[in-house]
């Protein structure tokens, strides 16, 4: 052990000196049409036949032809039969035939624009510039059109909407035929301006960002339709837009349809519409979901490649994630794909057409693992495809018959595998060696321990001390996050270890982690168990874990501390609150304190609204419970957080001062949610510091 080295935050933190250089080996892969093709910083390189890879072109090849091109790694190939490989960023678009050795297209953009949608088909390019939408001819120099006005501060176009939830990523849909273009517009002039503060410039200036607050007045969306051939854009009939969400806008593949959900603020009914996308004319309501507490869009629809009549949507109407087959000529839904034999659907990869199957990743094997499963449209059969351990992730080739398979489990660090879809055969084109061999590791385990329910099982990891005593006593560390759609423990390498786990192990720490009722990957029912009392099942599931924790003969029950950052930061200061007399430290990052300061999409979910559940909110208003700290609690929040606002830690701090309690309090001006590069180490060593201080 004397020989081995020891971790240092250098090591293992994000933004570290060495961390890149203690990762797993990796192939940063993409597909060109049937082809796989390795992308690395100055070489994009193919698999050949003969399981060999062949240098295509450089970073030396292109940036010559364009200076704009700084790696390989963000390329794309959007010609499947072309030897074409395209670039873009804020300042640029080109495509380079590697095969001529020369840009076959190039075009500048006179502004720095953002939030950019590339049509394949119609070579024209979608993007936002200063809140306003524009569409442009890639072909041609001159022609582009400004689709909007009047956007501003209040009113933006082209962008994400409802703060990126029920998986809204984007404000664009180009027509399949590249022809129309679907977009948001989203009018936030009814939502107060919250005021984050630059304090970079000589007098510190205000940078308002629109946060619309549980209960208040949400922001209203619409929909419009661009038709490049009238230069003119069409609304989507949806009625009136007030308290509504709009999401997983979908084209049907003849770029006549438009498929929309729409849920309502109270997020307990789903409607999926039909509109004419030509008139903008809502056809029909295809299929409506329900559920006394919420339902949770966040896919949109998947036409089958062999039949445009019938599509696939998702659905936990039968309490987990499955696929379910629809047929827009008799109107209905015709068979359920996916059952609960595979566990909760995670992704769906894409067809094999071949095979008339969906390529999907679930937890048909363990709520713990991602497998890859080949799954019949039609018959009701399954087969999994690849290893049957660990959590694997895949990217499917254009006609759907291979499958890269990128895996690790607890002792994998990485492997990739190519898997033909059809007969599961594979070869292996990765096995990375553990990156930690010439250091002292810790003794990771996982395991489960039953819920306060006395009944659902709950998964936990454990990281031991290095050179692990059993006749020691040791000071432990609870790292919470607790909250829906997130899980902290899988069979990945490592159990999903984090790096500042394995420093405070060599620190002489133990560190439990456990995922409690309310997390995601294990059903509907769960989940909801938080619904309007955020907290409450949590803690009592994190405090079976904490009993167990305290029943080891090596833990020293004087000395536990809890840690965890966002939600994991609203559960770490309200277990110090309400278990005060078991947690001697905790650190708590960018917290909720009081829900009614959280934003409607995501607090109303879960919490209704103030006006509705006043009795919850109070519940789990921690400023309501400021004079029952006891232990040392340090709260770190990013000075500039647009996601927990910084009026979280404030208000918390002024409610101990009244009460008379003395947390402590440390903040990052110009970070955000999370901090990042060099400020997450010093966030860690931070942490590590404040521990080692009370807890130690």
């Amino acid at each position: 052990m004397a020989q081995l080295k020891h971790f240092t935050l250098e090591d293992v933190i994000p933004g570290g000196n060495n961390y890149k250089n203690l990762q797993p080996e990796n192939m940063h892969l993409s597909w060109w049409g049937n082809q796989l093709m390795r992308l690395e910083k100055t070489t994009c390189s193919m698999y050949g036949k003969d399981g060999k890879w062949s240098a295509l072109f450089t970073l030396d090849d292109v940036k010559p032809l364009c200076d704009e091109v700084q790696s390989l790694e963000t390329i794309s190939f959007n010609k499947a039969t072309e030897p074409v490989a395209c670039f873009s960023n804020a300042k640029v678009y080109l495509e380079y035939n590697w095969k001529d050795k020369k840009i076959s297209f190039l075009k500048k953009f006179k502004d720095d624009i953002s939030y950019t949608d590339y049509s394949i088909a119609s070579k024209w390019l979608a993007y936002n510039h200063k809140n306003n939408l524009y569409v442009e001819n890639l072909t041609n120099d001159t022609e582009y059109i400004q689709i909007s006005t009047d956007g501003s501060h209040d009113i933006v176009y082209g962008q994400s909407v409802h703060r990126n939830e029920f998986g809204i990523d984007k404000g664009t849909f180009w027509s399949p035929d590249g022809m129309m273009l679907c977009y948001y517009r989203m009018d936030q002039s009814m939502v107060p301006d919250y005021p984050l503060v630059d304090i970079s410039t000589r007098i510190a200036t205000l940078q308002p960002i629109k946060y619309p607050m549980a209960g208040t007045a949400s922001h209203k969306v619409s929909v419009g339709v661009f038709n490049l051939q009238t230069k003119n854009s069409v609304w989507l009939e949806t009625g009136d837009n007030t308290d509504q969400y709009y999401c997983g806008i979908t084209w049907s593949p003849d770029s006549k349809k438009i498929y929309m959900y729409n849920l309502n603020r109270d997020q307990n009914h789903l409607r999926l519409w039909q509109f004419d996308a030509l008139s903008g004319k809502r056809e029909n309501v295809l299929y409506e979901e329900s559920h006394p507490k919420y339902v949770q869009p966040e896919h949109g629809l998947m036409f089958l490649p062999w039949d445009n009549d019938k599509f696939i949507y998702w659905s936990e109407k039968d309490g987990y994630n499955h696929l379910y087959l629809y047929s827009l000529a008799q109107g209905k839904t015709i068979r359920k794909i996916t059952d609960n034999r595979l566990g909760v659907v995670i992704d769906v990869l894409g067809f094999n057409p071949k095979t008339k199957s969906v390529i999907v990743n679930s937890t048909g094997i363990s709520p713990i693992q991602h497998n890859l499963f080949s799954v019949s449209i039609e018959k009701d059969n399954y087969a999994l495809l690849g290893e049957n351990t660990g959590v694997h992730k895949g990217q499917l080739s254009a006609d759907g018959s291979l499958v890269a398979d990128t895996w690790s489990s607890p002792d994998v660090a990485r492997q990739i595998d190519l898997i033909h879809t059809a007969t599961g055969k594979k070869t292996n084109l990765l096995k990375a060696d553990n990156p930690w061999k010439s250091y002292a590791v810790p003794e990771i385990s996982s395991g489960t321990i039953k819920a306060a329910d006395g009944q659902t099982d709950l998964y936990y990891r454990m990281v031991k001390p290095v050179g692990f005593d059993s006749r020691k006593k040791y000071p432990a560390v609870v790292y919470v996050y607790g909250g829906p759609n997130t899980r902290l423990v899988e069979a990945s390498f490592g159990y999903m270890y984090r790096g500042w786990e394995l420093y405070m192990a060599d620190r002489g720490y133990v560190v439990f982690v456990l995922d409690n009722r309310g997390s995601n990957e294990r059903g509907l029912e769960f989940e909801n168990v938080i619904y309007r009392q955020l907290g409450k099942e949590e803690m009592n599931d994190q405090m079976k874990g904490v009993e167990f924790l305290k029943s080891m003969p090596f833990v020293d029950a004087d000395r536990i501390g809890v840690h965890g950052w966002s939600y994991g930061g609203f559960m770490t200061t309200n277990l110090m609150l309400t278990y005060p007399d078991v947690f001697k430290v905790g650190v708590a990052g960018g917290p909720v304190i009081d829900w009614s300061y959280y934003e409607i999409m995501y607090g109303e979910r879960y919490m209704d609204t103030p006006q509705d559940n006043q009795k919850g909110y109070d519940e789990n208003n921690l400023c309501l419970r400021a004079g029952d700290l006891k232990g040392r609690l340090l709260i770190v929040f990013g000075y500039n957080d647009p996601v927990c606002v910084p009026q979280h830690t404030l208000s918390f701090i002024r409610a101990c001062e009244n009460a008379g309690t003395h947390p402590d309090l440390f903040t990052y001006p110009g970070d955000q949610h999370n901090m990042f590069g060099r400020d997450r180490v010093h966030l860690h060593e931070h942490i590590t510091r404040y521990l080692d201080d009370f807890l130690k």
